[in-house]
């Protein structure tokens, strides 16, 4: 269980990477506590900038993570987040928000690739995460100090304007890659250094200093202990994700055969080097709903290994229900059909009993298991992110898997 820091403590309180600060009981703005963690930094919106004019003190970001249209995401095991910015209306401009964050990311990322001055100015960006607690609506989960760009991640792709619609009108906002630094606690000396701009005082962590003085990233990085999820981590864990599930199951409930194609479809949008082949028919499937290649390498001279798809519409154990899991004899049948040299990949809108998912892991099998909350996860991030767009998805795949059995 993750440790609370009261309300009436803030303003002395340390930043503890997934400790949980509570604002006040009577859910009053004045009472959010990001302004009192970090002085100057407001309390309303996404960006909250301390300082005036430039360089910046910091920057404290905050995330639902529940926004359908702009899906921040946190990677635990690669210390990768993506944040997206404020420009989320139709009728402005990219930069042209009232609380400025565009015109910080754009600031923050040209800083960072600027020969002649790397990193110079570039403020730590502080990473809070809504996290409701009993009584407190506005209180939130600090998840660590982040800096633009990530290793690997190209110059080109760190920082990538991206559009949308809405009413028909498009408009443009900020897709930006982050990395949040090796950095356990932020002591409360550092940030009284901050507040003088003192990026590099006598406080400042060492993976922050590190990257100032070199560019070069120590992620927190933090592999999963197990391999083998439990059915709350296979299950969506927000309110957005549980709607998407629910209509999926109810589309495909009485027509497992069509939900072939659209699991095929799933596993295809999650990866672009995921090739889909065939769609077996299912009189004659051999135990294998599609089959396909993923490639490895580069492009110009690829590599590919061949996998088997099995998909799965059984109900999700949600809203009271017991639901239906997939277990041994389901996966038991899968890793029969999968020839040397191939993995095996399982979609399913339900979860994966614990028993089968530790004889696989024990027996080092090939399957990729895409289980409930991994769909839904998939199709937000695509854009797939409302009942009605998940229908297109679905009158998609019906039409393409009409024209390929025509050919």
């Amino acid at each position: 269980m993750a440790r609370i820091f009261g309300f009436e403590t803030l303003g002395s309180s340390d930043l503890v990477v997934d400790a949980v600060y509570e604002s006040s009981n009577d859910g009053a703005l004045k009472g959010e506590p990001i302004g009192k963690l970090l002085p100057g930094s407001g309390n309303m919106g996404g960006f909250r900038i301390a300082g005036k004019g430039e360089p910046k003190n910091w920057v404290a970001l905050f995330t639902t993570g529940e926004d359908a249209d702009w899906p921040d995401t946190i990677d635990p095991a690669t210390g990768q987040f993506v944040y997206y910015g404020d420009n989320k209306k139709a009728g402005h401009q990219i930069h042209d928000t009232s609380a400025g964050g565009n015109k910080i990311l754009k600031s923050a990322f040209e800083r960072l690739h600027d020969p002649g001055r790397p990193r110079d100015g570039v403020p730590p960006f502080f990473i809070f995460l809504k996290h409701p607690t009993p009584g407190r609506s506005r209180s939130v989960q600090f998840k660590g100090v982040a800096v633009p760009g990530y290793e690997g991640v190209p110059s080109t792709e760190d920082l990538v304007a991206v559009w949308k619609s809405t009413g028909g009108e498009r408009f443009q906002n900020y897709r930006a890659v982050f990395t949040i630094l090796d950095i356990p606690v932020v002591e409360r000396e550092w940030i009284l250094e901050l507040t003088n701009r003192d990026y590099g005082g006598a406080h400042a962590p060492k993976a922050w200093t590190r990257w100032r003085a070199t560019g070069k990233y120590a992620a927190l990085k933090a592999p999963p202990t197990t391999v083998i999820r439990t059915t709350e981590q296979q299950l969506p864990d927000t309110s957005l994700k549980r709607e998407i599930l629910m209509h999926v199951w109810a589309t495909f409930k009485d027509n497992p055969i069509a939900f072939e194609s659209f699991a095929a479809r799933v596993f295809r949008l999650s990866d672009q080097r995921v090739t889909i082949d065939e769609v077996t028919r299912a009189t004659v499937d051999g135990g294998r709903d599609a089959i396909g290649r993923y490639r490895l390498g580069v492009s110009a001279d690829p590599v590919y290994t061949e996998f088997s798809l099995e998909a799965k519409c059984y109900e999700p154990p949600l809203n009271g229900r017991k639901g239906t899991t997939v277990g041994v004899t389901e996966m038991a049948r899968l890793i029969s059909r999968i020839r040397h040299r191939q993995f095996g990949v399982l979609v399913t809108t339900s979860v994966v009993a614990r028993q089968a998912y530790q004889e696989i892991r024990d027996d080092r099998h090939p399957i990729v298991i895409f289980s409930a909350r991994d769909l839904t996860e998939v199709l937000i991030e695509r854009g797939f992110n409302t009942a009605g767009k998940v229908d297109s998805l679905v009158a998609g795949t019906y039409e393409s898997s009409v024209d390929e059995a025509a050919e």
